[in-house]
Formats: C-alpha cells, sequence, structure tokens
C-alpha cells in the first residue's frame, strides 16, 4: 500500500487560481494522486488569502491549504480560519492564535499528519517561536497518533529550508519548503525515508518574477520607489512535487512536477 500526495507551490493571484481550473483535475488523474496539498500564501492578488478564495481553491480539488507569514493580511480569515479545518497556519505562531498549525487527514487508510512552520529570516511583520523547536515537539506529540508526517517550511532562505531537512530527516515522509516561489532542483530522499525539496515553486505564470509582471518589478529595484505588483498571465503553470509514501510511512519517491495548465498573455474573459 502506499499513497501519492502533490504538494503544489504557492498559488498567485488570478493566473495561479486559473491554473487549477485549467490543469489540476488532469493532473491529478494522469499522476494517480491521492491528495493535493497547496500553498495558498498569494491567492489574493499576490499578498494573503481571502474567504472566497480559499473556498474556491479548495472546491477545483485542492484538499488542504497551507499558508505562511502572510495568513492574516485579510481580515476576514482571522475569522475564517478558526471554522475552516483545512486550513493550516503555521504552528508557531503564539499560542491561541486564530487557526491551527497542523491537521491528520485520512488517506488511503493512512493517518497523515500535516504541519506548517514559518522561518526566521526576511520577515520583519512576524517574531515567532523557533520552527525548529516546535517541529520536534510537534512530530513527537503527533508520532503516536499518525502513519506518517510531512512538514511544510514557509522560510525565506535556502539555508533555513535545507537546514529544517536535515533536521527532520529520517522523522517525518515528506519536508516541502515555500515561499520563495522558484522551483528548486534538489528534490530528494535523505536517510531512506524522507523526501525533501528546497522550493516547490508556484502555480501561475511561468515567465515572471514569482507570478508578477517583470517590468514593474525591475522599475521598484531601479527606483526604489514602492508600487504594486501586477499579475502575470504569461504561460500558466501547476509547480510543485508528487511524493509517494509507503505503508511503512516512509519517503518511497518524489518527483518534481512542471505542469503547463494555459498559454496565455492576457487575463481571460470572465
Amino acid at each position: 500500500m502506499s499513497i501519492r500526495i502533490l504538494f503544489l507551490g504557492e498559488i498567485v493571484g488570478r493566473p495561479g487560481i486559473q491554473a487549477l481550473k485549467d490543469g489540476l483535475k488532469k493532473l491529478k488523474e494522469q499522476r494517480k494522486v491521492d491528495f493535493v496539498v497547496a500553498n495558498g500564501e498569494g491567492v489574493t492578488s499576490g499578498f494573503g488569502i481571502g474567504k472566497n478564495h480559499a473556498l474556491q481553491i479548495l472546491k477545483l480539488g485542492v484538499d488542504l491549504i497551507t499558508t505562511g507569514e502572510k495568513t492574516y493580511f485579510k481580515k476576514e480569515m482571522v475569522e475564517h480560519i478558526v471554522t475552516n479545518n483545512r486550513i493550516v497556519r503555521p504552528a508557531n505562531y503564539p499560542a491561541g492564535n486564530p487557526g491551527r498549525g497542523f491537521r491528520i487527514c485520512e488517506i488511503g487508510g493512512m493517518k497523515v499528519g500535516f504541519i506548517t512552520l514559518l522561518g526566521t529570516s526576511d520577515f520583519p511583520r512576524t517574531h515567532l517561536a523557533n520552527p525548529y523547536l516546535a517541529a520536534q515537539a510537534l512530530i513527537e506529540k503527533m508520532g503516536t497518533e499518525t502513519d506518517a508526517i510531512c512538514v511544510q517550511f514557509h522560510a525565506s532562505t535556502s539555508a533555513e529550508e535545507q537546514t529544517m531537512a536535515h533536521h527532520v530527516a529520517g522523522k517525518v515522509a515528506a519536508m516541502i519548503g515555500t515561499h520563495t516561489k522558484v522551483l528548486t532542483a534538489d528534490g530528494r530522499i535523505l536517510n531512506g525515508n524522507t523526501a525533501m525539496i528546497t522550493d516547490n515553486g508556484r502555480c501561475g505564470s511561468a515567465v515572471s518574477v514569482g507570478g508578477f509582471e517583470a517590468k514593474s518589478e525591475i522599475e521598484r529595484f531601479l527606483t526604489q520607489i514602492p508600487s504594486r505588483s501586477s499579475e502575470s498571465w504569461g504561460m500558466l503553470e501547476l509547480q510543485g512535487v508528487i511524493v509517494e509514501i509507503d505503508g511503512s510511512g516512509k519517503a518511497a519517491d518524489i518527483e518534481t512536477i512542471r505542469y503547463v495548465a494555459a498559454t496565455t498573455s492576457e487575463k481571460p474573459a470572465s
């Protein structure tokens, strides 16, 4: 017995949602996916996630949504995350914060625990508990309640993400990095147990700067004048990894995914 979990990269704005509409159902069928986890940090215009967008991507086939430093950017999410148990916020937010930092799901007869944690570098608006200690405590707590555990680490630096991978190696089935929205080439299995990747990319435009139009991002670096990022609609892709977990709770395989969902240069007519 084994299960296949698709970890999608950060969904960036309306192009990311369009990519899900165009490609997720086909991708799940073609790759025999049992469960889908997606980072929803940037669903609402690239900055946070609103209630309606959360419900929309769940209807499109995502089973579990993870977040990061923008968990509470949309005021409505502060209340909605309490009642929606399919959204998981970083577990190292202050105790008592709205929402939950982990979830146990039944997948193909296996109980799989999902933990989300936030890194410590380059997040000036958040000052959270040590994610490595939090991971250790949660893995110990969930070990007797689950057949396998997956950690998603939303961090800004590759050093943090790779350190977390080695920290949990042999203790969990997968450690998936998110946040930079750039699909890395280092997907592999550590210690014969743990699938890892530094960052699993993004859902949205593949010919962009993190899902946004390059022109506005370049202009901001040239002028140092704050400006709003613009969503890019060029070459929409679903990026991520599929992790196969065997009956013993160990990672049997990790496969990098770049699924071209649609190719367009402008917003489709609504």
